[in-house]
């Protein structure tokens, strides 16, 4: 099994700019590919970015585009996500993702999942 470990979140005003952390541990080997995905209050888990560790692409959400960064190192599965202009509709809580496909846009495709973080954009 692979263990998902999310740090980073907190409250920021309109604007500010987050850092989120997720760390791998277990049989890390599995992991062809982790990614953020969130939940806001009532809403459904949506997917904010994705990270191919063997040809180090990348995509991301629409909404997020321009303003997310996703990094991470392939050989301690280690992820990150940068978050700058954070605005309000980017309330929610954030979720580590690992996968053993290299691409996935959608929850379906997800094997396992950290415990959450949350994120507070408010003035």
């Amino acid at each position: 099994q692979v263990q998902l470990v999310e740090s980073g979140g907190g409250v920021v005003r309109p604007g500010g700019s987050l850092t989120l952390s997720c760390a791998a541990s277990g049989r890390t080997f599995l992991l062809n590919s982790m990614g953020w995905f969130r939940q806001a209050p009532g809403k459904e888990r949506e997917f904010v970015a994705r990270l191919t560790y063997d040809v180090g692409s990348k995509s991301y959400a629409d909404s997020v585009l321009g303003r997310f960064t996703a990094s991470g190192d392939s050989r301690k599965k280690t992820l990150f996500l940068e978050m700058v202009d954070l605005q309000p509709d980017d309330t929610a809580v954030y979720y580590c993702a690992g996968s053993r496909s290299r691409v996935f846009v959608g929850v379906g495709a997800i094997d396992y999942w950290g415990q959450g973080t949350q994120v507070a954009v408010s003035s």
